[in-house]
């Protein structure tokens, strides 16, 4: 019993003496809590949704909503064209466009009533964030009844005159039914009197058996295929950005163990006996791990299209350049973490650490729109970022070319800065 508990105690002291690697150990799991607790608690407000609203009625009624939606603090709404706003939804750019079509202002106050038609306002979204769509709903149906039932019940409203007018010139109506209504527009009438004196007095409050002015059309943005027929937005395509991304990211980190453990046992020393430069010896190491990367990437892309229908809609040739750009800076991480770790042991846990918080900023665990907006600012710094929307925006957003442009240049720039500290920073010997 003396030798086992004498074994414990030194496997104990053994595991704390290495204090850089217990840190790491328990700073990990609280920055991760903190970073889902803040997501999900009450602690921090989420972002107001961009959203896009197109007025093809240009009546007071639509004018009105169109201003009362972009005042309202929890979107982030603009108003524009159609194609244009569109464009920005299939970009990522917007959450959803609400788009009021024409007739709105004259048909809606009628069907309130249950008299006449219901518009029906479409609502262009973005499949991959479709929980923003229950709050734009939302927002949407209480902007239009208070502005409608405000245009119906105000003192010059001409829906109930015209109503009125339907009711008195009806033939087939129940002279006692007709009655009832005729009443109920006189006593609406006298509300309308007295309140009209009366500032911000305008919204009565609505009668039972009133109906929904409006009706909505539902449609996923997404881009269309070969044949012009719109694709379905497939969810595997986002799944496998991120995933891709966060297990590559752990490659790296294998790599720069790997480094460690062969300084430690002097081969970085034998190498260099070799007529070869610094920058060969460690270049040759960013070049084989960026070719590894290329090939984990390929074969977890034939798996997406093959196994899971994950279709590249958008420039193939861009999607080339991101996965090359990804992978050099995957390569160039893992070589900085190399070069600033002193040992394999101490090194493990700091670079994990760092690595999951690049994945989770990036948006591959949680997507990046549900951050608060201080947040979502602050992710813009993080390389991974770039990577899963430019993914995203290559896959099933259908994006062209241009649009790999500015996150390959970014990840570039990361792969220049972390190479270069790499090599100045690297020692040969432990």
């Amino acid at each position: 019993m003396q030798a086992l508990l004498a074994l414990v105690r030194a496997e104990i002291k053994l595991h704390f003496s290495n204090r850089r690697a217990v840190l790491m150990s328990i700073v990990a799991p609280i920055l991760i809590a903190a970073f889902f607790g803040s997501l999900f608690g009450g602690g921090s407000k989420m972002a107001g949704i961009p959203v896009g609203v197109v007025d093809l009625d240009r009546s007071p009624l639509s004018q009105r909503v169109v201003a009362a939606l972009l005042a309202e603090p929890s979107l982030k709404a603009v108003a524009g064209e159609e194609a244009e706003l569109l464009g920005q939804v299939r970009a990522g750019k917007l959450r959803a466009v609400a788009v009021l079509p024409a007739g709105l202002g004259q048909q809606a106050g009628r069907a309130l009533f249950g008299a006449g038609a219901k518009p029906e306002i479409a609502l262009h979204y973005d499949p991959s964030q479709a929980s923003a769509l229950a709050v734009v709903r939302g927002l949407l149906a209480q902007t239009l009844m208070q502005e409608v039932s405000r245009a119906s019940f105000s003192g010059d409203s001409p829906v109930l005159a015209g109503l009125r007018q339907d009711v008195e010139q009806a033939r087939d109506l129940d002279p006692e039914r007709r009655a009832e209504l005729m009443r109920l527009f006189d006593s609406v009438g006298a509300v309308q009197k007295r309140e009209a004196a009366q500032a911000g007095a305008a919204s009565a409050p609505l009668a039972g058996g009133l109906s929904m002015p409006y009706s909505t059309r539902e449609i996923e943005a997404v881009q269309s295929g070969a044949n012009a027929a719109p694709v379905a937005y497939n969810s595997y395509a986002h799944s496998f950005a991120g995933m891709g991304v966060q297990f590559i990211l752990m490659a790296g980190v294998d790599m720069a163990l790997g480094l460690l453990l062969m300084r430690r046992l002097g081969l970085w020393k034998r190498l260099r006996a070799a007529p070869l430069s610094r920058a060969q010896l460690l270049g040759s190491r960013i070049l084989a791990s960026a070719l590894i990367s290329m090939i984990v990437f390929a074969v977890l892309y034939a798996v997406a299209i093959g196994g899971f229908g994950v279709r590249v809609l958008g420039s193939p040739a861009g999607l080339l350049l991101v996965l090359v750009c990804f992978s050099l800076l995957t390569a160039s991480f893992g070589l900085l973490v190399a070069a600033l770790g002193r040992t394999p042991e101490a090194t493990r846990g700091l670079a994990i650490l760092a690595t999951l918080l690049m994945v989770m900023l990036g948006g591959a665990w949680v997507p990046a729109f549900i951050f608060p907006e201080w947040l979502q600012t602050a992710s813009l710094a993080v390389p991974t970022r770039w990577a899963v929307d430019a993914l995203d925006a290559m896959t099933w957003r259908g994006q062209p070319f241009s649009a790999a442009l500015l996150p390959s240049a970014v990840m570039l720039g990361f792969s220049a800065v972390f190479a270069a500290v790499a090599i100045w920073r690297f020692r040969w010997e432990e």
